[in-house]
């Protein structure tokens, strides 16, 4: 694991997170909006995230807890395994709709109304998006905190080294 990794592996964290918040935004900005350009109700939309890198828990586990050889061409492939083997933080993978229905409401005054009187409303519940906005900024509060706490082990380190 390099120097920096610990401020890129947060700084990917806030990136996501960034992307969450603004989807929730979105989301609740659209709460009502029951005709969008393809002619139906907003769908929800969902942030879908993956680890970056290619490796696993237990992959990188197994290469940390991998014990060091004495010779210079067993710490070198060592080196290259655990760094191989670390994680590179959070990527989004997709953006997705909620495939959850749609609320029917009753307004027969409404030009949205169907022929019963009924309105397709987007399936956008504003109190789990407010939900999801406050545990969204929590982990970017949580991402800032490991990311400052990570400089300042850098220039404790620095300070020793003069």
């Amino acid at each position: 694991m390099g120097l920096f990794d610990a401020i890129d592996i947060a700084g990917s964290g806030l990136t996501a997170e960034r992307v969450r918040m603004d989807v929730t935004a979105e989301n609740l900005a659209n709460a009502q909006t029951t005709r969008t350009a393809t002619g139906g109700p907003y769908q929800r939309q969902e942030v879908v995230l993956q680890q970056a890198g290619s490796s696993d828990f237990g992959t990188a586990l197994e290469g940390a807890m991998e014990p060091s050889t004495a010779s210079a061409a067993g710490e070198a492939g060592s080196a290259a395994a655990t760094q191989a083997s670390a994680g590179g933080g959070v990527q989004v993978a997709a953006i997705v709709d909620d495939r959850s229905p749609d609320q029917l409401v009753y307004d027969p005054s409404s030009p949205e109304a169907n022929a019963k009187g009924y309105v397709t409303m987007p399936n956008v519940d504003t109190v789990t998006e407010m939900t999801d906005l406050i545990s969204e900024s929590r982990s970017y509060d949580a991402d800032v905190t490991a990311m400052q706490t990570a400089k300042s082990m850098f220039t404790a380190t620095l300070g020793l080294l003069k």
